[in-house]
């Protein structure tokens, strides 16, 4: 991908990802270096939840998980691109789409991700984050976890 398109989905897209082992019932989450839950950084300042206009096409989908296999060095074939989790913000700058991609491993990626500096984290242990941010988290563990439809209901 070009630096000039990747630049264009930054500025429009936000991916969560995660890993869930089925066997531990782990639900983990990378936590970046600036302390946000979202990939490539967090929503700005003043930013409300809105709902998306319309679904991700299966054009874009695939655009977005290459685009954060590439960014970071996964591989994504790895990836799962969730379309049941369709979320949006309202920034200063314009809509932001919010993304879920799982990894379908057995494992977590940690090694790659420690090259980031964002080790993965279970929920419990992400007290303090952005509380827009963990509400996303919570309809990802609805989504996950409890076979939701990747909204909160309450």
């Amino acid at each position: 991908m070009n630096p000039a398109d990747a630049q264009a989905l930054a500025a429009g897209h936000r991916v969560i990802l995660t890993h869930y082992d089925s066997y531990s019932t782990a639900l983990l989450f990378p936590l970046w270096p600036n302390k946000s839950l979202l990939w490539p950084g967090a929503l700005p300042e003043g930013s409300t939840p809105t709902a998306p206009s319309d679904a991700t096409s299966a054009p874009e989908a695939e655009a977005i998980k290459q685009w954060a296999a590439g960014s970071l060095g996964l591989i994504a074939d790895e990836l799962v691109y969730m379309t049941d989790f369709e979320h949006a913000a309202s920034t200063p700058q314009g809509p932001v789409r919010i993304h879920l991609l799982r990894f379908d491993t057995f494992e977590a990626p940690k090694a790659v991700f420690a090259a980031h500096d964002a080790p993965f984290k279970p929920l419990p242990q992400l007290r303090g984050c952005a509380m827009s941010e963990l509400q996303l988290l919570r309809e990802v563990f609805n989504l996950i976890i409890g076979g939701g439809s990747g909204r909160a209901t309450g």
